[in-house]
């Protein structure tokens, strides 16, 4: 079911605004819409414009959250005043303890920039300041990927005036050292250019041998990095230890900052010197009178509440609203879409086709009670959705394993209180000889059908569009339509008379002509001019074709329903498969093991194909006739409030 929902002008002093919705609109849930889009027709109206005071300690709040441990919980609620004084004493403290912290890091990064330099060559056996100091000889310190160091070395290297002193090498690049003799650094230069040869650049202020330089930078980085440790230890410490007051005030500022920002959704307007400011947003039925009633005796709130049935300018947002059976199924209407304010809502239709189509595809005793415990225990764990929805489908599973007498996959414990999908069969004329499940499958999808049609003349009303209405498809012509082609059918199959020719044209022949002339017969009721758009002959082309698509979808809607019953047949054809290897298709000893092997398989495989066949069944056999989905959510300023409020 879809909420009532009213439509609220909130209005006080501009200074006001904060204890406002502290003292009354925080409390319900409210979809804010922009006063100055609502109110366009109204002059002297200006944006609410300051800048959130509290955003700047929820930031803060946020940073010191993200390093507390898991599991900490807030303490007592805090004043504002409290939280702020919480937030900055943690900093106060935070930056004394690491007042250090970049220097330390700073030094840390060059450090460690200076090991990886030396690193490679700090097997040299000379001083790398003396080397570098070199006035006669060229030096060049560097790396040459490891697949070209060898052409460098066969074909190469005998030919230029220079000396390559290999240093280390790993699975990617060769590292060492280039003395060039004077007057060839160009020439030399170009040709390790060409072979990718990368320069690196040592420092000088080395002192000692590399070995010993490196070993020393070394214990440097060591003794920097635990000294880094040592200060985020004690940082660490002191958040832990103020944790609950750290929570307690981000939850303060979050709901602050929330309170604050309502003024992105106000607008302003003066009057006699006197600046208000004007809220609009939409708000439950039950909410509203409760809000209202609140605030009639405060002297500086106005609240001025409109019909969502009177406004025709603005689609109220959508907040459904269903019984705890049949809530879990809400999320299959949430994928497709949301209904619009005005249209029904599909949930309970969703939850009691998908379940019963669930268990007649998928009818086990035995395998529908794991479903419906196992589901049902996930749902109040975890509160998951999914669960609570093949919790119902394995009740219904159950219930259809009683009428098909199967419990994990054995058909001799438990009598069948209907049938047996693989050797129930009716004859029929016509067709002949057909299994009974699949009879029973597509006379079903018949009624669902029909009643799709019943929910879209009621959508339609609702909307008040005649020409859906009466001449849609799956309007009243087409329920009409429908209902004789099934009639006529079932007369068929059953050996019964057809009514007569006459009334069966009327009946039959009028709702087609209604299709054909949908537009121009709409545009007539509801007095729109011209009653055909565009050429007469492109019209009645252009009907044809979509006649053509009527029929087709009707005959392929109906013949989907199909698969409940092959899916019926399928299920107790796997587990008569399970029970044969399990050697137990003759009454034999089963192989227990492979009894439950098999039944978990079936149960995980087939019962996922199931449920996405059935969902495929509400989506484009069912909602195709009768539900669009393009509503908007109803969404609570204040997060947090809808759950408290639901």
């Amino acid at each position: 079911m879809i909420e009532k929902m009213t439509f609220l002008n909130i209005s006080g002093p501009k200074e006001d605004i904060d204890r406002m919705v502290d003292t009354y609109l925080g409390k319900y849930p409210i979809h804010l819409e922009n006063a100055l889009s609502e109110l366009s027709e109204v002059r002297d109206l200006y944006p609410y414009i300051q800048a959130n005071p509290y955003k700047e300690w929820l930031d803060k709040a946020e940073s010191f959250r993200t390093r507390l441990p898991e599991g900490a919980v807030p303490g007592r609620a805090l004043a504002p005043e409290e939280a702020q004084d919480v937030l900055r004493e943690v900093e106060g403290e935070l930056r004394q303890n690491e007042q250090h912290l970049p220097e330390l890091k700073a030094e840390l990064a060059e450090s460690q920039d200076l090991l990886q330099k030396i690193s490679p060559f700090r097997t040299l056996p000379a001083e790398v300041s003396e080397i570098i100091k070199f006035r006669f000889i060229k030096i060049r310190f560097g790396r040459i990927p490891r697949d070209l160091y060898k052409k460098f070395d066969r074909y190469v290297y005998d030919d230029l005036n220079m000396i390559f002193l290999k240093t280390e090498m790993d699975d990617e690049y060769v590292w060492g050292i280039c003395f060039i003799a004077p007057g060839h650094l160009e020439k030399t230069e170009a040709v390790l250019s060409s072979l990718h040869f990368e320069r690196v650049w040592v420092p000088d202020e080395y002192n000692g041998m590399p070995d010993a330089a490196y070993e020393k930078l070394n214990i440097k980085c060591r003794k920097l990095t635990d000294e880094i440790g040592k200060i985020r230890e004690r940082s660490d410490e002191l958040l832990r230890r103020r944790a609950d007051e750290i929570l307690s005030a981000g939850e303060v500022m979050k709901r602050r900052t929330q309170q604050f920002d309502v003024r992105k959704y106000a607008a302003c307007t003066k009057d006699r010197e006197v600046v208000y400011y004007i809220l609009c947003g939409w708000m439950g039925e039950e909410d509203a009178k409760s809000f209202i009633a609140e605030t009639e005796k405060d002297p500086k709130v106005t609240c001025i509440e409109e019909d969502a049935q009177q406004i025709t300018y603005e689609n109220p947002p959508t907040r459904l609203k269903n019984p705890g059976l049949f809530k879990p199924f809400e999320m299959y209407i949430k994928m497709y879409g949301l209904p619009s304010y005005k249209e029904l809502d599909p949930t309970i239709f969703v939850a009691l086709t998908y379940s019963f189509l669930f268990g007649a595809m998928f009818g086990d005793l035995g395998q529908g009670l794991l479903l419906l415990i196992g589901g049902f225990i996930l749902y109040k764990k975890k509160n998951m959705a999914l669960a609570g929805i093949i919790s119902t489908a394995g009740f219904f599973s159950s219930i259809f394993g009683i009428m098909f007498g199967s419990i994990f996959g054995f058909e001799d414990i438990i009598p069948a209180l209907w049938l047996r999908p693989m050797t129930a069969i009716t004859a029929l004329p016509v067709v002949g000889s057909l299994n009974t499940v699949f009879v029973v499958a597509v006379a079903f999808g018949m009624f669902l059908i029909l009643t799709t049609m019943i929910l879209h003349i009621v959508n339609a009303v609702r909307a008040g569009d005649k020409g859906e209405q009466w001449f849609d498809k799956s309007g009243a012509a087409g329920f009409v339509f429908y209902l004789m082609v099934c009639l006529s059918i079932i007369l068929v199959m059953t050996g019964r008379k057809l009514p007569g020719t006459i009334l069966l044209v009327i009946l039959i022949g009028l709702p087609l002509l209604a299709f054909v002339l949908k537009e121009p017969l709409a545009n007539l009721v509801e007095k729109k001019k011209p009653l055909i758009e565009g050429g007469i002959g492109m019209f009645f082309v252009q009907a044809f074709f979509e006649l053509f698509e009527t029929m087709l979808s009707f005959f392929s809607n109906t013949l989907s329903f199909v698969r409940v019953g092959a899916f019926a047949v399928s299920h107790a054809a796997m587990m008569e498969v399970v029970l044969m290897l399990a050697g137990a298709e003759n009454g034999g000893s089963p192989n227990w093991l492979v009894v439950v092997l098999g039944n978990i398989f079936v149960c995980g495989l087939e019962g996922l194909v199931v449920g996405i066949q059935v969902l495929r069944l509400e989506y484009y056999e069912m909602f195709s006739h009768f539900y669009k989905g393009d509503g908007r959510e109803f969404k609570p300023f204040l997060t947090g409030r809808e759950e408290n409020n639901a």
